[in-house]
């Protein structure tokens, strides 16, 4: 692609030829440094639309009080039992904090393993 443009002359006839190369071009070069700088095996991740100020994540071990504390600080319901892993998704909830509104995000419980399938019953 750089050599096409490089030949080409640059004239009103081929200014939108050009610009077509530069695009590719632009494209492949993203393409390329999001593949090496991408991490090997992630996940899938949470999709929470963003609200408030700030976001702060429950981080944890699974039954430590995360979804408690959620339930606590904002109206927000969150499941809560006696057994490991009743937070399989994100749950969002909202605080105000001296005119700040902070969001919650209340995570599930992170174990050693579970990258490899260990948790929810397996």
């Amino acid at each position: 692609i750089e050599d096409e443009m490089a030949r080409t002359q640059k004239n009103k006839a081929t200014n939108a030829h050009l610009g077509g190369l530069k695009a590719k071009l632009a494209k492949l070069k993203a393409d390329l440094l999001n593949q090496s700088s991408g991490t090997k095996g992630a996940g899938d991740g949470f999709d929470v639309s963003k609200s408030g100020d700030c976001r702060v994540g429950l981080v944890g071990f699974p039954s430590v009080g995360k979804s408690t504390l959620l339930n606590t600080l904002t109206n927000t319901f969150s499941a809560v039992a006696s057994y490991e892993f009743t937070t399989l998704t994100c749950i969002p909830g909202v605080i105000t904090y001296k005119g700040a509104r902070i969001q919650l995000l209340d995570l599930p419980g992170i174990i050693e393993g579970a990258s490899k399938g260990k948790g929810r019953g397996r």
